[in-house]
């Protein structure tokens, strides 16, 4: 009997606990469950607040996309482009210093290399009325100019201008440049156009009239000054608000018109001064001094040879002024050129009077404008005085003309009105009317002509 009731009562407590540790276990079981409620609630509402900050967000940028062209949000772009530039350079530069060095020649590519080759053609048609010739009327393709250009390397070009004529094929110019060999000084050598004024630089198809002046052709022979040498030109400082540039020239002196006795080929010596300035926007003012000098050493003297070193001197002063407007300059300007020559030569005298001296001056000027597009005006007055010689002209010596004749004191003018009509940059038109007459030289002459000048290949129609 007394076993019983100890059998319940360890009964009675073992269901006791066990019902406790269920009721326990039932509790944890809610907590826990309430906590992860309470969780996902938490992170619900952490998405719910992120998704407002990026509308938000997004809601201002599109804000700003929309509104660039006020002065706060161009700004405010323009700031975050700068820090986006100045980020990625300072990564490109971190990169470049781990890379290795690499040293590259300054050579040209092989296409640039090729020569450039153009060519330019002056064909003319002239009528003249004159008492001294036969022919009325010519037709003459003066000149077919073959121009070649080409950069050698990054310091030295080289240019050359070979004539085409009707009867003969020569070298006009041909040279190199070398630019920089000092501070603002090049130097150039071979066979050129000599930079005596402005216009004897020029080729004969680039110039604005048919022909060079009157007094350049009479003092330095049709074709003007040529020869070969070298020649430096140096880009002087600026004074006065001006720019500066000297030119130095040695040459070979084969100038026949003034140095036709140089047997020795004793170099001639030529020094140009330009000077060049803008008076206002619309207009500039060039102007420029020349100085040349050469020696001959033989002479003609009453059919004999006799050798005697003589100077020749050559000074000439050139003044050019252009009005421009800025906002119409393709259609509209004004430009006056005007040139000077002084020619001191002394000689012996082919009578075998002893050592004498010729002095012949000239000059020239003209007025252009330019009252279209395409359309060019202008006139063109020239005068030339030679000296008088008694025996400049006799059969049995050599000719000193038109350096010096025989009339008392000669002259000679011209007068040049014409009009050029520019096509197209390759292909003008041009008409001249030459009126010259004068005193101890020639007759009167009237001539007009028709010129047509044409360029095919990149040069157009280059001066020089």
């Amino acid at each position: 009997m007394s076993r019983m009731p100890i059998t319940l009562t360890l009964l009675l407590v073992v269901l006791f606990s066990s019902t406790t540790i269920a009721q326990e276990k039932d509790g944890d079981i809610v907590r826990l469950n309430t906590k992860v409620l309470q969780l996902q609630q938490q992170i619900i509402e952490m998405q719910k607040k992120h998704d407002s900050e990026i509308k938000a967000l997004k809601q201002q940028v599109d804000k700003l996309a929309g509104q660039t062209d006020k002065p706060q949000a161009k700004d405010e772009l323009a700031a975050l482009r700068e820090l986006a530039k100045a980020k990625v350079t300072e990564e490109v530069i971190a990169e470049k210093e781990l890379e290795e060095t690499t040293f590259k020649s300054r050579g040209l590519g092989l296409q640039a290399l090729n020569p450039e080759i153009s060519f330019a053609g002056d064909f003319l048609f002239s009528t003249r009325q004159d008492s001294t010739s036969d022919q009325s009327s010519n037709f003459d393709f003066r000149v077919l100019d073959i121009h070649v250009e080409s950069w050698l390397d990054p310091y030295t070009r080289f240019k050359a201008a070979i004539p085409v004529t009707e009867s003969e094929t020569k070298l006009g110019e041909g040279y190199i440049t070398l630019y920089d060999i000092a501070d603002d000084l090049n130097l150039t050598f071979g066979k050129f156009r000599q930079q005596f004024g402005v216009v004897n630089r020029w080729h004969k198809h680039g110039l604005d009239q048919v022909d060079f002046p009157l007094a350049l052709r009479q003092v330095f022979g049709n074709g003007g000054l040529n020869q070969s040498g070298l020649s430096l030109d140096w880009l002087m400082p600026p004074v006065g608000g001006a720019s500066q540039q000297l030119t130095f020239q040695v040459t070979d002196g084969s100038n026949d018109r003034l140095f036709g006795g140089n047997t020795s080929n004793r170099p001639s010596l030529l020094a140009h001064y330009k000077n060049y300035r803008d008076i206002s926007k619309d207009t500039y003012l060039e102007y420029g001094l020349t100085g040349l000098v050469g020696w001959n050493d033989q002479w003609e003297v009453t059919n004999t040879t006799q050798d005697h070193r003589e100077m020749t001197t050559v000074l000439g002063a050139d003044l050019t002024v252009l009005w421009e407007p800025t906002e119409k300059m393709r259609y509209r300007n004004v430009e006056w050129r005007s040139e000077a020559y002084w020619l001191n030569k002394d000689i012996l005298a082919p009578d075998g009077s002893g050592e004498d001296t010729i002095n012949a001056w000239g000059l020239y000027s003209y007025l252009q404008t330019k009252v279209s597009r395409t359309i060019d005006i202008g006139i063109r007055g020239d005068y030339f005085v030679p000296d008088t010689k008694g025996y400049a002209e006799n059969p049995n010596w050599t000719s000193l003309s038109p350096l010096a004749v025989t009339g008392d004191n000669p002259y000679l003018w011209q007068v040049s009105p014409y009009v050029t009509w520019q096509q197209s940059p390759f292909v003008k038109f041009r008409i001249e009317y030459d009126h010259s007459d004068g005193r101890g030289i020639d007759n009167p002459e009237d001539v007009v002509w028709f010129q047509c000048i044409f360029a095919a290949g990149p040069h157009k129609h280059e001066r020089y």
